[in-house]
């Protein structure tokens, strides 16, 4: 790819990731209005953990793939907030003492210490709850089936087929010594599968049959892996102020890695060659597809 190719996706890449994250700290903010009784506190837990901060990469995948069938903006906007709020719940509860037990995130204090531990496991649960009221309100598309769709496909890859049963074979995982195809497994639900939603949400809006579905689920497939790949590495040995996070967790944790097994060097070139994979699926598109593209060498030249 020639080099002003590359110059001109990055600097698309910024400035939609600039214009999204913005976007979704409005909608947030709107959404999690203080209501001025004695909910405020845990209101305010909910705004600590959902705006300001983070990648913002699976909305970011969303608004991306939308862009291939020329959905409205502020439809897509509004599906990628609810996975986002998704996420962020999924965050608040893995940072809790009963799980990964952190005190930072994304810069700042995790939820439960800032605001309690009570106060957190409510806000994460409310921010779930908000997910499906975000895709089952009209505003976000006209056909009721098609609503459906996202709420199904979405309840789906944050359960047990999906984030949360990641979650639970990571916790697992603590001390043992899984191979390759084990470490592969579980990511690919514990991260793997919100993002490989965050892609196919787009084509549900689109109503594209789920046969036809195939080359965008393969490149949402591959920069889940190339992701969590770029993440490991980051733990391994990435800068802990970019990271926005301690690193060295997982080895401390005596967690199999994707680092830990292949080795520094042969871990970078199997994400390189992810992401190549995934920059392949998209052949069928022209430059409708550039941001998504960008978004595959994003996901590992990245320091946070």
């Amino acid at each position: 790819m020639p080099v002003e190719t590359i110059d001109r996706l990055a600097h698309e890449l910024e400035a939609e990731a600039k214009t999204l994250s913005a976007d979704i700290d409005r909608f947030f903010a709107q959404l999690l209005a203080p209501p001025g009784d004695s909910r405020a506190l845990f209101y305010e837990a909910m705004r600590h953990a959902a705006i300001g901060g983070g990648k913002r990469l699976r909305p970011l995948l969303t608004m991306a793939a939308s862009r291939l069938f020329a959905i409205d903006r502020e439809r897509a906007l509004r599906v990628g907030c609810a996975i986002e709020a998704i996420h962020v719940y999924s965050l608040i509860h893995d940072d809790l003492p009963c799980m990964d037990d952190a005190e930072l995130r994304r810069g700042k204090a995790t939820v439960h210490k800032a605001f309690g531990e009570a106060a957190a496991v409510l806000a994460g649960d409310s921010l779930h709850a908000l997910a499906f009221e975000i895709l089952a309100h009209r505003a976000t598309h006209d056909d009721p089936w098609v609503r459906s769709d996202l709420v199904l496909e979405l309840a789906r890859a944050a359960g047990p087929n999906g984030m949360a049963g990641g979650q639970m074979m990571d916790l697992a995982a603590e001390g043992q010594e899984l191979d390759l195809a084990s470490i592969t497994r579980l990511q690919q639900l514990k991260t793997g599968a919100l993002i490989e939603y965050s892609v196919e949400a787009a084509c549900i809006m689109n109503k594209t049959p789920p046969d036809a579905r195939t080359p965008y689920r393969g490149y949402a497939r591959n920069i889940g892996l190339a992701f969590q790949i770029a993440d490991d590495l980051i733990d391994h040995s990435g800068d802990e102020a970019a990271a926005g996070k301690p690193t060295g967790r997982d080895a401390n944790a005596g967690k199999a890695t994707f680092v830990s097994l292949l080795g520094e060097e042969r871990a970078r070139q199997q994400a390189d060659y992810l992401v190549n994979q995934a920059i392949e699926h998209l052949s069928g598109h022209g430059r409708e597809a550039d941001l998504l593209r960008a978004i595959a060498r994003f996901a590992i030249e990245r320091d946070h």
